[in-house]
């Protein structure tokens, strides 16, 4: 795998997830179809630090730490400062960094000042993010529970993958014209006879990903432990594509290309009540007019 080539955070997660059921780096790398040095270097940094997130090696490394940067930033918009000298020397004061005037004037490249120094401050200096925000910077303002899209689906055919691990391909009816496929490692925590005409909780709009060949379209929603897992059962009476919303947490949900970082940032508040019961922040997975989802056991777990 290249240098571009950087793994999603879902990947890295998927790796972690296989690795606590006990799959080798081996047959990791063969399910998941990376290197194996790939597949040893996220566990390693996991096993360290209980993080699999690399650091960022895209593009040139800032000199700056973020907190220096902030720094620079309120120095140039309030200072109003004639050259980018008296502006580097101002931030050397403020910040105590010790940097040259082209690192200076660089990062404020990056940050997006533009034009004469002594205007920076005024409207035509810059773009700041605070005035005219990004569509990235718009989307996290945005995003909350509501961005999962979360369906009931029926799993219609279960089968097992040949050896090695304990992977299953479902294929799950969502209400719409063809039903989505669903590679997972259920099979290793639930028989599969009783995964067969199963009603589920599906999370939507992860980024496919393949398989050992197959591409998988959705995820299964569980009650999770180090030992247990049980799929959610969604309320009696509801069919497949039925949405299951969160009190409190109107919206749309998000779109395919952003939703790993969603899934990262929600997932923690993701977790069963005492009476198991599937909720976010203490806000329960229903849908509307038919009641909550729940685990059947499980209670007080993370969701997954």
């Amino acid at each position: 795998m290249g240098r571009s080539e950087e793994l999603s955070d879902f990947q890295r997660g998927t790796v972690v997830g296989c690795h606590l059921c006990k799959k080798s780096v081996r047959e990791i790398s063969a399910l998941l179809n990376l290197p194996r040095s790939t597949v040893s270097a996220v566990i390693l940094k996991w096993k360290r630090g209980g993080i699999t997130r690399p650091l960022p090696r895209s593009g040139r490394p800032h000199k700056l730490k973020e907190e220096d940067r902030h720094v620079l930033e309120q120095v140039a918009l309030e200072k109003c400062l004639p050259s980018i000298e008296a502006l580097t020397s101002e931030f050397q004061t403020a910040s105590g960094a010790s940097v040259s005037s082209s690192t200076v004037r660089r990062e404020l490249h990056e940050m997006g000042f533009r034009g004469r120094v002594s205007l920076y401050g005024k409207p035509n200096g810059k773009k700041t993010a605070k005035k005219q925000p990004s569509a990235s910077t718009s989307d996290e303002v945005r995003v909350d529970v509501s961005g999962l899209d979360l369906r009931v689906g029926q799993i219609t055919v279960t089968r097992l993958l040949p050896e090695p691990g304990s992977l299953c391909v479902l294929q799950v009816d969502l209400g719409e014209a063809r039903p989505r496929t669903v590679v997972s490692e259920l099979a290793g925590h639930v028989p599969v006879d009783q995964m067969q005409n199963r009603m589920v909780v599906l999370l939507c709009n992860v980024k496919p990903v393949e398989m050992r060949g197959v591409v998988s379209q959705a995820s299964v929603m569980c009650a999770s432990s180090p030992h247990k897992v049980e799929l959610l059962d969604p309320p009696s009476g509801a069919v497949p594509g039925d949405r299951v919303t969160l009190q409190g947490f109107p919206g749309e949900p998000g779109k395919e290309l952003n939703i790993e970082k969603v899934w990262e940032e929600l997932q923690p508040d993701l977790r069963t009540d005492a009476q198991c019961i599937a909720t976010y922040k203490g806000a329960a997975f229903e849908v509307t007019g038919k009641g909550v989802c729940r685990s059947r056991t499980m209670s007080d777990c993370e969701i997954k």
